[in-house]
């Protein structure tokens, strides 16, 4: 029987992770930033409610909670051999405390995902059937994310803290692998970051229509410059002249959100200051309130190298060759 060794000293610490993320924010900014608006599209397409989607992840979460606190490593593939999934019990006053969602707003939510039979309850068990929503199957997120973590192995190797480039195709093997518990994390990632934002906009389909915005000059700001900048000196160029606002008819079909709330979301956000507009009727961030978001995005850079380091970390240290044989003798130990 053979058993894998971590090296200790190969381990990838956060900080220096946050710190790439961190200084080379130029290269990476863009990339992540566009792939959250991807995901948080796909949420929207199916379900035309992001709180209706938070509660889902967040009941699926416990699921996946309760697979680590008993050490089941599930896979991609095995994860959804079946539509369903059992959850645990849930209560609306556990969805209210956890998600910050009005008790009667969360009641209405949770029959409506009820009607839908997306939540069941199957004699002792409440299941959560995914037949309902497979669009959102995470197959492409796990792309993106492994291409994003690729990309940041890259500059983790130039300035030498890691010795090599980790390939996508590697990454996206540990994560489909380790489905369920890398799964946990990411969730354990998305949550927070969710949450925050809600607080911050008021709600979360405002969020997304400026993300939208965000990413567009994100995006523009990344084609015109060439120079490397830290994360705040890139978000202090975001209103150059040169870079490009984007239509309300384009955020829509970005985004999926119905053309008449995305007008209505834009107006209400240039009333208060977080979106200009210009003859064009092009939306861009304004750039004090862009300055407002530095202290909560990096709350969700930390979540995020939180969970680059581990999978960056089950990647380098479950290496096969890092195996030990165990003598006959202590076998039966």
């Amino acid at each position: 029987m053979k058993i894998t060794i971590p090296d200790i000293s190969k381990q990838i610490y956060k900080e220096d992770v946050l710190n790439c993320l961190s200084e080379e924010y130029a290269s990476l900014g863009p990339t992540w930033t566009s792939s959250q608006m991807q995901w948080v599209n796909g949420i929207y397409s199916a379900f035309k409610d992001h709180e209706k989607f938070l509660i889902v992840i967040y009941l699926i979460k416990k699921t996946l909670d309760f697979y680590s606190r008993n050490f089941t490593k599930i896979t991609y593939e095995d994860f959804y051999q079946r539509d369903a999934i059992e959850i645990e019990k849930f209560s609306l006053v556990e969805i209210t405390e956890k998600l910050s969602i009005p008790k009667e707003s969360a009641r209405r939510k949770v029959i409506e995902l009820e009607k839908a039979m997306i939540i069941k309850r199957s004699k002792k068990k409440i299941l959560v059937d995914r037949s309902s929503f497979t669009d959102i199957r995470p197959a492409e997120s796990i792309t993106r994310i492994s291409r994003f973590l690729s990309s940041l192995s890259k500059i983790m190797v130039n300035r030498k803290i890691l010795s090599n480039k980790i390939d996508s195709e590697t990454l996206e093997k540990t994560i489909k692998d380790n489905f369920s518990y890398v799964w946990k994390l990411y969730y354990e990632m998305q949550i927070p970051t969710l949450l925050s934002y809600r607080e911050l906009f008021g709600d979360l389909e405002s969020w997304h229509i400026f993300g939208v915005c965000m990413v567009n000059q994100h995006l523009d700001l990344q084609k015109i410059n060439s120079n490397k900048k830290e994360r705040i000196e890139f978000i202090n160029s975001l209103d150059s002249k040169m870079v490009k606002g984007i239509n309300a008819m384009s955020i829509s079909d970005i985004s999926n959100i119905p053309r008449a709330t995305v007008v209505r979301k834009l107006q209400k956000m240039v009333k208060q200051n977080k979106l200009t507009i210009d003859a064009k009727k092009h939306y861009k961030a304004c750039n004090k309130f862009t300055r407002k978001l530095i202290p909560y995005q990096s709350n969700t850079f930390d979540h995020l190298a939180k969970f680059a380091t581990s999978i960056y970390n089950i990647s380098i240290l479950g290496k096969k060759e890092d195996t030990y044989e165990v003598p006959f003798y202590l076998k039966e130990f």
